[in-house]
């Protein structure tokens, strides 16, 4: 079936099924294209979860469908590839953090939203790249446990003057991104801005104009007088800063920022999912209402 012919027919049993499409930043265009809504996982879930809507396709990873459905547990929430997962998630389990919380009962435990709801489950509350810093200072500790993106932590504990412990997961697709990839990028472009995101090893944020999450980075696109940015995240994002301004051009330093999991999910993947209404994401209760607890934690301090 052609794309177009796709599309008509994803439109239709959206329709039907009183659904709506999520998609990431990073996924591919096409995917992007027809998605009712696109941005960053937690922003996602946060806006599906004040629509009418019965349904949600995640186009995304494991665990961003899981969030969505932690926020939203009335809706039906599909991922079209079960198979689509996020290797920095599944470096830690709930266990490590029971384990770590025996041992050092009086030090709270911070989750990236890019975890698993079992690991959101055994937190004190959540961050997201964005407001990690002030999830952090707003701890009535000294010291903090972060997890499971040790770079986040490290960029974190550079604004605050708690000791920040950290778990040793990282994610592949910006840990691998190095300072020489950079400086290379910036001679053969010197008048673009570099934008990094803060799963970047450190060595990367130390060279960064600007440090910032996903819709971080699509706000500085949109709002600076640059003309040409050097993207520190995965390449998909470039295909929305395209549409978001076209007159500007992005690169991706060392051309190796793609994460094979996010560009797993096909047009033919959202209409399969459509039509058996398989692949369902469905958090079990218990687990549900623990890792929101720690989500509305973060809410109540970051809004």
């Amino acid at each position: 079936m052609k794309e177009k012919d796709l599309s008509i027919r994803i439109r239709s049993l959206l329709k039907e099924k009183n659904g709506i499409i999520l998609a990431h930043n990073y996924q591919p265009p096409e995917i992007q294209d027809i998605a009712d809504l696109t941005g960053d996982s937690l922003e996602l879930s946060r806006k599906a979860a004040q629509t009418d809507a019965e349904v949600i396709v995640f186009a995304g990873v494991l665990f961003m469908a899981e969030t969505a459905s932690i926020l939203c547990p009335e809706k039906t929430v599909i991922l079209p590839r079960l198979d689509a997962t996020c290797p920095m998630a599944d470096m830690i389990d709930a266990e490590d953090i029971i384990d770590f919380k025996k041992d050092n009962p009086n030090v709270p435990v911070i989750t990236y939203v890019n975890s698993t709801a079992s690991v959101k489950a055994e937190t004190d509350i959540c961050c997201t790249s964005a407001n990690c810093i002030k999830v952090v200072n707003s701890m009535d500790t000294d010291k903090v446990f972060m997890c499971p993106d040790q770079n986040l932590a490290k960029y974190s504990s550079k604004h605050t003057e708690k000791k920040v412990l950290f778990w040793e997961g990282y994610c592949p697709v910006h840990h691998n991104l190095r300072a020489n990839d950079v400086i290379n990028a910036k001679k053969e472009h010197p008048d673009a801005l570099f934008l990094a995101h803060p799963e970047c090893r450190e060595e990367v944020l130390d060279i960064a104009d600007v440090i910032a999450s996903t819709s971080g980075m699509l706000k500085t696109v949109a709002k600076s007088q640059y003309q040409e940015f050097i993207i520190g995240t995965e390449s998909g994002i470039i295909y929305p800063m395209q549409k978001l301004a076209l007159d500007k051009k992005f690169y991706d330093p060392g051309k190796k920022l793609i994460c094979p999991n996010m560009k797993k999910t096909g047009l033919n993947d959202v209409l399969a999912a459509l039509e058996t209404m398989e692949n369902i994401v469905k958090i079990p209760e218990d687990i549900r209402i623990k890792a929101l607890s720690a989500v509305k934690e973060m809410i109540k301090i970051t809004g």
